[in-house]
């Protein structure tokens, strides 16, 4: 019947476990394959996050190959091949096609990828739209190999077939191909060329190259030839923790006693903070072993953690692109008129996490976005180097960005080129998903967001108001000067004096009274001088080289 009431034991026959490779099989949009640009936009962003990692981890220069050729409709190949370290034949099933499974989650250290997932999604991806595996050429730099690779979703574990060695072939690295449908390959502000481009951006020392589905080669060209300092694992900081976080910490903690937990587990943490602590947590026996911490006392520490004032995060945990970095990056991408760049100090947020801002507002240029209006303002977001496209408004930094008040710094995002760029690093970037596209809404990072870009957006304010005075001395200069030609032919015929030197007064008089204008004008005249003769030295140049061709030919 209808309504009959079922047992418990009849409803649990249908218990069943599953992995989490069936898990994401079913539920792929919280990967990021949802939508279909947005999905061919994940597949390039997963390999190539990868290809970077691996590169800096073996202290490589980074060189990543993209293309994207068309297999049909909605239906896409996408290739990626990078200079790195390689992945050794006992590896690649985990490493391409087990979830949760890799070097990175289990490490309290900065890196793009976190969860291990990433690689083992795209495998994944191509499976569930194509049928096909994943075609691999890796090599260590000793026999290199080809295989193929997928997922064997019910066990979360890896099908491998068609294992070739590679001979006499000398390289290292990893080339990774697969075919993916319902995916959509378009030129916008959120495609493909736009993530490389934004990518090439925040990774001066990497050089991009790709080829979109038309065979069009677009390279972004390395801009620093040095390697990033590298992050080294470190201890989480005691600001931001939770009653929870030190439980956990606590409860598999191997120190004997609770004060030397806390010197063993954190960071910045001494023997003389030890005794500021159990000064404020009077109730708290700092003799017990740390196991048997409960949630009353835990509570207690954390109040007390919170009056203690503590030396700023270990920085050496987090290495972000740096100031220079990023005004060589900015400047080799966008070009822009005028930038300000500004690296806030290391702050930490729940769970003691440390991260540091780093915020840039380019003006002018190729800075902004084309619109109506010519250009508009744009929001460039980054996480550990990592471009997010998509899911703006979902993400703290959209959030930071949008709470300035930006006509206070004669900054119009509407209507003038402008770019905002924010990366944050951390060992640990608070995600909105496991797709990775968003930053988590967390009170202190909006903050020092907030702060990094009011502060980078105060020195273009003083760019934009010199420009508007040099504009309005302009258009008062060139009303006077006007008047110069009829003021010195009168004063000439009534006192006699020369008529071309009494203007040639006049017109200094006037210029000194409008020294910004003049001063821009002059740099303009010697740029323009500058230009022709490079060009004029460049077509003598081209000239030689001929002649020298055609007389060897």
């Amino acid at each position: 019947m209808a309504n009959e009431v079922k047992s418990a034991d009849t409803i649990f026959k249908e218990f069943k476990e599953h992995s989490i490779a069936e898990f994401f099989k079913k539920n792929r949009q919280m990967l990021g394959y949802s939508g279909m640009v947005r999905s061919l936009v994940t597949v390039v962003h997963e390999l190539v996050t990868n290809g970077l990692d691996a590169c800096e981890e073996a202290n490589i220069l980074p060189e990543i190959e993209v293309s994207v050729r068309e297999a049909g409709e909605n239906r896409y190949k996408v290739r990626v091949k990078d200079n790195g370290p390689g992945i050794p034949k006992k590896f690649i099933g985990k490493t391409l096609a087990t979830m949760l499974a890799g070097t990175k989650f289990h490490r309290y250290v900065q890196q793009r990828g976190q969860q291990g997932i990433g690689a083992a999604g795209v495998t994944l991806f191509a499976q569930v739209t194509t049928g096909k595996p994943l075609l691999v050429e890796s090599s260590t730099g000793k026999e290199p190999f080809t295989c193929k690779v997928a997922v064997d979703t019910a066990k979360n574990s890896a099908i491998i077939t068609d294992y070739n060695d590679l001979l006499n072939q000398n390289f290292t690295g990893l080339m990774l191909e697969g075919e993916f449908a319902d995916v959509k390959y378009e030129n916008s502000e959120h495609g493909v060329y736009e993530y490389l481009k934004r990518t090439a951006l925040s990774n001066p020392h990497a050089q991009i190259k790709f080829i979109d589905p038309t065979g069009k080669e677009s390279v972004f060209m390395r801009a620093v030839n040095a390697m990033p300092e590298k992050s080294r694992a470190t201890k989480p900081h005691p600001m931001g923790l939770s009653v929870n976080d030190l439980l956990e910490f606590s409860h598999v903690s191997q120190s004997r006693k609770l004060s030397s937990f806390f010197v063993d587990t954190y960071a910045r943490v001494t023997s003389n903070k030890v005794n500021e602590l159990k000064a404020i947590a009077t109730s708290v026996d700092f003799e017990m072993q740390p196991k048997e911490l409960d949630w009353p006392n835990a509570e207690e520490l954390i109040k007390a953690i919170k009056q203690v004032k503590w030396i700023s995060p270990d920085a050496s945990s987090i290495i972000p692109i740096g100031r220079d970095q990023v005004q060589i990056a900015i400047k080799n991408i966008l070009n822009p008129d005028f930038m300000s760049v500004v690296e806030r100090r290391p702050r930490v947020f729940r769970g003691g996490v440390p991260f540091v801002i780093e915020a840039a507002v380019a003006y002018g240029g190729n800075a902004g976005y084309p619109s109506d209006n010519g250009a508009s303002g744009t929001v460039l977001r980054f996480a550990n180097r990592v471009p997010l496209l998509f899911d703006a408004g979902n993400c703290a930094i959209t959030d930071a960005v949008r709470d300035i008040d930006w006509k206070r710094y004669n900054i119009d995002m509407d209507s003038q080129p402008v770019s905002v760029f924010v990366n944050i690093s951390s060992v640990f970037v608070p995600y909105a998903g496991v797709g990775k596209e968003a930053v988590s809404k967390e009170d202190e990072i909006i903050d020092e967001i907030k702060l990094a870009v009011m502060e980078a957006a105060r020195g273009v304010q003083g760019f934009i108001r010199g420009k508007e005075h040099v504009a309005f001395e302009a258009n008062r200069y060139k009303a006077t000067m006007r008047y110069v030609k009829q003021l010195s032919a009168d004063l000439g015929d009534l006192t006699g004096a020369d008529k071309q030197a009494l203007e040639k007064e006049l017109e200094a008089i006037v210029a000194k009274h409008y020294p910004k204008f003049t001063q821009a004008k002059a740099d303009m005249a010697a740029e323009t001088a500058e230009g022709k003769a490079a060009q004029k030295k460049k077509g003598k140049g081209d000239g030689e080289e001929d002649g020298e061709g055609e007389e060897g030919a």
